[in-house]
């Protein structure tokens, strides 16, 4: 039965992130004059397909993307092809798709706020406080009740993480209730790369007494925080590529069975817990589609952006086509080796999340 959750949950989050990506290329081409020859779900063989118009709908084997085929994606040569159109054009078309998925999550977010959900409530005690850290040096000490952070009243040990993370190398500003009852608000520098065990700002928390509630939120207000938690997980995201650039944090890559693994885990929390999931999931599409590798989004983007460079002189459409090709095997290939190391990890045992 788990693994059934898993499957079908994974696979109507990826079917949803797929659609608003594509949706984003096929609207936008069609808007700018550009013909679409197919609109995939799905890598082919093919399953099923209907022709629409100038359009073919096609349903593929393969459940792990979808494309929008463009005439003329590299040859400027071909009647209404995405090539001929000027480079301003082509960087919308091609970019629209990370768009959407960028902007999907608002929804995904405010749907998820406004949907009953259980939130974890207790005071947030510092239980050890590492030498010469921040916190340290600052003047928290063990006993501490971690009352707010910049304001926000951190209200679990998943806020308290939450908030520091977002501001790491900025100073934020602690409010903690010492033993003796007193406030007092602190001034700390989160690191970037702390010491191994002793976090950003090298304290050691825990609760108490957990009390789990259940809240929902009226549209008018779900929607201004869906905002905001879409925007605070654009930064999340940047400050843990940046931590894995520097060291401070391993570089862990997960493939489809592993997110599968994880959808099926957080979809027994709950719809709202799973719609964040899957707002988290579309802001990775949106980041990782526009990266300049080929046969990706970015890809795509880089050789129109070396075109404008070069003041108009193009790239060969077959040079263009092979790399774009030599690309796409490579993405296979790597999502086959990332794919076969999370199952082996899921046979051994270990979980995906901590």
């Amino acid at each position: 039965m788990t693994i059934l959750i898993s499957i079908v949950a994974f696979l109507g989050i990826i079917v949803v992130l797929i659609l608003a990506h594509e949706l984003g290329h096929f609207i936008t081409a069609k808007a700018c004059g550009v013909r679409v020859d197919e609109f995939g779900l799905g890598f082919p063989p093919r399953i099923l397909s209907v022709r629409r118009g100038e359009t073919l709908y096609s349903l593929n084997a393969i459940p792990l993307g979808g494309f929008v085929k463009m005439a003329g994606e590299e040859d400027p040569k071909v009647p209404g092809s995405l090539a001929s159109k000027s480079i301003g054009t082509r960087l919308l078309v091609l970019s629209a798709g990370s768009l959407m998925n960028a902007l999907l999550p608002l929804l995904l977010f405010s749907i998820a706020f406004m949907i009953p959900h259980n939130v974890v409530i207790d005071e947030v005690f510092v239980e050890e406080v590492a030498p010469n850290s921040p916190a340290a040096m600052a003047g928290i000490e063990s006993g501490d009740i971690i009352i707010s952070i910049n304001g926000r009243t951190v209200n679990n040990i998943i806020d308290l993480s939450r908030y520091i993370q977002l501001n790491l190398g900025n100073e934020i500003t602690i409010l903690v209730k010492h033993s003796d009852s007193t406030n007092e608000e602190i001034q700390v520098i989160p690191r970037w790369k702390p010491p191994e065990g002793q976090g950003a700002i090298g304290i050691l928390s825990s609760m108490s007494n957990p009390t789990i509630v259940i809240q929902h939120y009226p549209f008018w207000e779900a929607i201004p925080m869906g905002v905001k938690e879409c925007i605070e997980t654009f930064v999340l995201f940047k400050n843990g590529i940046i931590s894995m650039i520097i060291g401070a944090i391993p570089v862990e890559l997960t493939g489809p069975v592993g997110i599968a693994q994880i959808t099926g885990e957080v979809a027994k929390a709950g719809i709202s817990p799973l719609l964040q999931f899957a707002a988290f999931f579309s802001i990775n599409l949106a980041i990782i589609n526009i990266f300049p590798l080929p046969a990706l989004d970015g890809g795509r983007i880089m050789f129109v952006l070396l075109e404008w460079v070069r003041r108009g002189k193009r790239i060969s459409p077959k040079t263009e086509g092979l790399i774009h090709a030599i690309g796409f095997i490579l993405l296979m290939a790597a999502i086959l080796a990332i794919t076969y190391q999370d199952i082996i990890r899921i046979i051994s045992g270990e979980g995906l999340i901590p």
